[in-house]
């Protein structure tokens, strides 16, 4: 594998494990993005703030104290540092129009991969669904025929719903650099 693929892997993961799923939605943290950016966390909010018109409720929201409580106690989130507001949310519609507010190079190029990831998760999901359909096809032919097949497509079922479902995030291991 050659370097330059390691590396867009590793940033691959980095995205994904900094999406969460909040509303039935898979959102990303203003701090998450800022930091992705290198820019600070209040300086992208500010941008946010000026140009508000661009961010409706479905491209971005605010989380309540309860579902920013839900995340630290995940440990999805740091919970010692503080903050002072509640953090922001950004779908992946809110992702791409942070491109247009934050003009510089580095926010440009996290976000196409960004993008990128929220795509290749779409088609991922899309690909177990298709796979659940043809079992659910191929269940109803083989059905009364043995037990065991029964048997086989109930067990495949289950991994592929287990496989399907939002993996929880791990602890981060390490120190926070600031």
């Amino acid at each position: 594998m050659a370097k330059e693929e390691l590396q867009t892997l590793v940033m691959e993961q980095k995205i994904l494990n900094r999406i969460y799923v909040i509303r039935n939605q898979k959102i990303m943290l203003d701090e998450d993005l800022a930091t992705m950016y290198k820019v600070e966390t209040r300086r992208l909010n500010e941008q946010v703030k000026r140009n508000l018109n661009r961010f409706p409720k479905d491209f971005m929201f605010t989380l309540t104290q309860k579902e920013y409580e839900h995340l630290k106690s995940q440990n999805a989130i740091s919970s010692w540092g503080g903050r002072r507001k509640l953090p922001n949310a950004f779908t992946e519609q809110g992702v791409a129009m942070l491109s247009s507010i934050l003009n510089s190079d580095i926010a440009i190029e996290v976000n196409i991969r960004i993008i990128r990831v929220f795509s290749k998760m779409r088609e991922y999901a899309l690909t177990h669904n298709e796979i659940l359909v043809h079992l659910s096809k191929l269940e109803k032919e083989v059905k009364g025929n043995s037990k065991d097949i029964e048997n086989i497509f109930t067990v495949l079922k289950e991994l592929i719903e287990k496989q399907a479902k939002p993996v929880p995030p791990r602890n981060k291991i390490g120190f926070k650099h600031y």
